[in-house]
């Protein structure tokens, strides 16, 4: 039996209160437990907690949609290296029951949000309707359909209540993000929380992404190996969004394909993701696994756009001329430059050049190496951590640093995009594929030769 989304403030702050309230609960047991223990016994007692805690809240925080459960996604695979390699797999399979939730709302509910948005019936609306929800996400579900012209849909239905529940959420953010730090203390919990206020509630919108939906499938149309399916506009409202179906596979099943075929679907994620920000200005900030599959021609297909955004021409360029003045190693201009887009305050004699460019380094140094680089979760935690966390050498400098608004969103993809191909195990000459975008190099790989024209055709 489907259970009730809980919706109030009170209700929902309760659910979160109680679970943190058991999380420092179980850590006191476990401390007073470890001084009859060895060192070994410790240690091995912590790693078995922290599983069992990051089991229990992912669990939590999945029934609860909304900016709760977008909390617990993002958290799921932000820190993925702060696990025991023992334990991988256990926590793994948690993370993707996480990111493919159970559907929680009953098909009758669920049905009269369409029909009341629509104003037909069911039937009248489409020639086949499975009641049966093939995914589930943070504020709405997905189920298959057949329109009465034969096209297989995908359709898209908001929650009933989730606006309620998210406004509830964005109130109690900071008890959600403490109890989220509890398992990914890699993640920057002030500026997710930023980002979630500014972000969510666009999201509640299907209107909204539906207009970014068709924004990149007009950017994308016809790309060799990025498919972006098209919008049934007329059934689309505030709280339904239509698209044409896609058969494919998730990510789930890619991450146990073989080397060369993971290897492909990393690069075109990275090259979907980065190239959009860099290429055209107008990127998808949520590129956690459940928003694209691998077709059976070898396409991949991007099937969320609820979260977008669009940067200015000047600001692109401006990052563009930090990235390359970092790559060519000038300190003192990759120091001006951040300054002046207003990542410290250039008055500040405690923030040297050389300081900003070790930590600059240190941050992209998966794709700042001219050399084929496998993305494995020892390299994800390092540079997640140079992102924001007290375990940073650079954290001192961190502490005086600040993140422009405009740049937060593309931030918190790249380092999401970098967990995914963690997840993965990618290889890629990254910086070689990056340089496409940064100094316009010819391209250095298959899948680069294939989109040149392409991306030749959007330019002219």
């Amino acid at each position: 039996m489907a259970k009730e989304l809980p919706t109030g403030r009170v209700r929902r702050a309760a659910k979160v209160g109680r679970l943190a309230g058991g999380q420092t609960a179980r850590a006191y047991a476990t401390k007073a437990t470890n001084l009859g223990r060895s060192e070994d016994g410790r240690r091995a007692a912590a790693e078995r907690r922290h599983v069992e805690a990051a089991e229990q809240i992912f669990e939590v925080l999945g029934q609860m949609k909304g900016a709760a459960m977008k909390v617990g996604q993002v958290a799921s695979f932000v820190d993925t290296g702060a696990f025991p390699p023992e334990f991988q797999e256990r926590i793994q399979t948690k993370l993707a029951e996480l990111r493919d939730a159970a559907p929680k709302v009953s098909f009758d509910k669920m049905r009269r949000v369409v029909e009341d948005d629509l104003g037909e019936p069911l039937d009248e609306l489409f020639a086949e309707f499975d009641p049966e929800a093939v995914a589930a996400a943070s504020i709405g579900q997905v189920y298959r359909a057949r329109l009465h012209d034969g096209r297989e849909v995908a359709v898209k239905v908001q929650y009933p209540g989730v606006a309620q529940a998210v406004r509830a959420d964005l109130q109690n953010l900071g008890l959600i993000m403490r109890v989220a730090k509890r398992v990914a203390p890699g993640m920057d919990a002030k500026a997710m929380t930023r980002e979630i206020r500014e972000r969510l509630t666009d999201e509640l919108d299907y209107e909204h992404e539906a207009q970014n939906h068709r924004a990149f499938a007009r950017t994308w149309s016809g790309h060799p190996f990025i498919y972006v399916p098209p919008v049934v506009t007329r059934l689309c409202t505030e709280h339904v969004l239509v698209t044409e179906w896609v058969d494919a596979v998730g990510f789930e099943e890619v991450r146990e394909m073989d080397a060369a075929t993971r290897d492909r679907f990393g690069e075109i994620v990275f090259r979907f993701f980065f190239g959009s920000l860099y290429r055209t200005g107008h990127f998808s900030g949520d590129p956690h696994p459940g928003n694209y599959r691998l077709m059976g021609d070898g396409r991949v297909a991007f099937i969320d756009f609820g979260m977008t955004k669009r940067v200015a021409r000047e600001d692109i360029a401006a990052e563009v001329r930090a990235l390359r003045l970092g790559m060519e190693g000038d300190a003192e201009g990759l120091h001006a430059q951040l300054g002046s887009m207003g990542f410290f305050d250039m008055a500040d004699d405690a923030v040297t050049p050389e300081a900003v460019m070790d930590h600059f380094r240190d941050v992209i140094r998966w794709y700042l190496a001219d050399e084929d680089v496998t993305i494995d979760r020892e390299v994800v935690a390092s540079v997640l951590i140079d992102f924001g966390d007290p375990r940073s050498p650079h954290w001192e400098l961190m502490k005086r640093e600040t993140m422009p608004p405009q740049a937060m969103l593309a931030r918190r993809m790249e380092a999401l995009t970098l967990g995914v191909l963690g997840q993965l195990g990618a290889t890629a000459n990254w910086h070689r594929i990056a340089r496409e975008w940064l100094f316009g190099d010819p391209p250095s790989t298959e899948l680069g030769r294939t989109e040149q024209s392409f991306h030749e055709r959007a330019a002219a």
